[in-house]
């Protein structure tokens, strides 16, 4: 018997007719509010479960019926929601960060002034949001990718990367390991007077961005500047029903991409609940969820976010194994705080 069927609220018994009743009993399976629920009843041999349950991919993947939260904008989380549907999950995007233009554009506007008269030997984009901002200022001058012509461009991320591909500008350099700016670092090829004609970088930025790639960049002969191309600010709190499933552990798992988003979700809703899985994408955003007083359950192996959505999907089939090795039903991490399974039936 199935509830809720193709859903990613449904629900299957097998049992003979003779103990059905007692299955949803002991599965707590009230009515609804209106007095009935649709159910689909299979009555058949009794290899008709096994069959079943060889042939059932739909509730078996990994992370089925698991209400995530990504705290992204819907435009930056599209790729990884989906990746997460596919999972069996059903994300939901809060953003917890808006991007501003920086108080004073002056700055800005002569570095791109400066790109377009030969100033620049590299830039560098450590994130989507900087190729946006670089583009915008592009096409507020009619400017357009050509502008970069002789200019060696270099990018930390896949995400980053894909975004200048879509300007029209294939990088230079990506990091060949750990995607941050200690791995663009490792790559990136000292000043040489006699190969460089020119010995300056060009690096659009966050606000609040580390100083560790400037460093680094001087520390290898090069003169950086360093421009605040776009400020990061905390965003408006979500809705209501939002911040009391955050807070009441409505969700299943939330995924954590920086250690801002840590701290900016529980700034504006709240610390989720400890029944919560909380996946963090690398070691600095664990410790600061760790700081805020949550529990770390999953940590990316790469600092990607379809690996840390891949990393939540391993966490939750291990979840399901252990669950059905021990003879137990596979039930959602919600679904233990008390009183989760009546609220949700009734």
């Amino acid at each position: 018997m199935t509830i809720a069927g193709t859903t990613t609220r449904q629900r299957t018994w097998n049992a003979t007719l003779g103990t059905i009743a007692q299955v949803f009993k002991q599965g707590k399976i009230l009515p609804s509010p209106e007095g009935h629920r649709p159910v689909i009843a299979v009555v058949g041999e009794r290899s008709a479960p096994a069959q079943r349950d060889q042939l059932s991919w739909f509730e078996s993947k990994p992370l089925f019926g698991w209400r995530v939260l990504v705290p992204r904008t819907k435009e930056q989380a599209a790729s990884l929601s989906d990746q997460l549907r596919s999972y069996g999950a059903v994300p939901h995007e809060v953003p917890t960060i808006a991007v501003e233009p920086p108080r004073t554009p002056q700055q800005m506007e002569r570095a791109v002034k400066g790109l377009v008269t030969g100033r620049y030997e590299w830039i560098a984009f450590t994130s989507v949001n900087a190729v946006k901002a670089v583009r915008e200022k592009f096409e507020e001058y009619g400017l357009d990718a050509r502008a970069f012509a002789g200019i060696k461009v270099a990018a930390v991320g896949e995400q980053t990367a894909a975004a200048l591909v879509d300007f029209g500008v294939k990088p230079d350099l990506v990091p060949s390991g750990e995607q941050s700016a200690a791995g663009l670092l490792e790559d990136w090829p000292p000043y040489d007077p006699v190969f460089d004609p020119i010995d300056r970088v060009f690096l659009p930025r966050a606000d609040i961005a580390t100083e560790t790639l400037v460093a680094g960049l001087i520390e290898l002969g090069w003169e950086v500047d360093d421009v605040t191309a776009y400020r990061t600010v905390r965003a408006s709190p979500p809705p209501a029903d939002t911040r009391e499933a955050i807070k009441g552990g409505g969700f299943d798992a939330v995924l954590f991409t920086s250690s801002s988003t840590v701290r900016n979700l529980v700034g504006i809703a709240g610390k989720p609940h400890n029944v919560t899985v909380i996946a963090c994408i690398g070691p600095a955003t664990a410790k600061t969820a760790e700081e805020h007083g949550l529990r770390v359950d999953v940590l990316s192996p790469e600092p990607s976010v379809h690996k840390l959505a891949e990393a939540l999907a391993d966490f939750g089939l291990r979840r399901r194994e252990s669950a059905l090795e021990a003879g137990d039903p596979v039930t959602r991490p919600s679904e233990r705080r008390p009183g989760a399974r009546r609220r949700r039936t009734t």
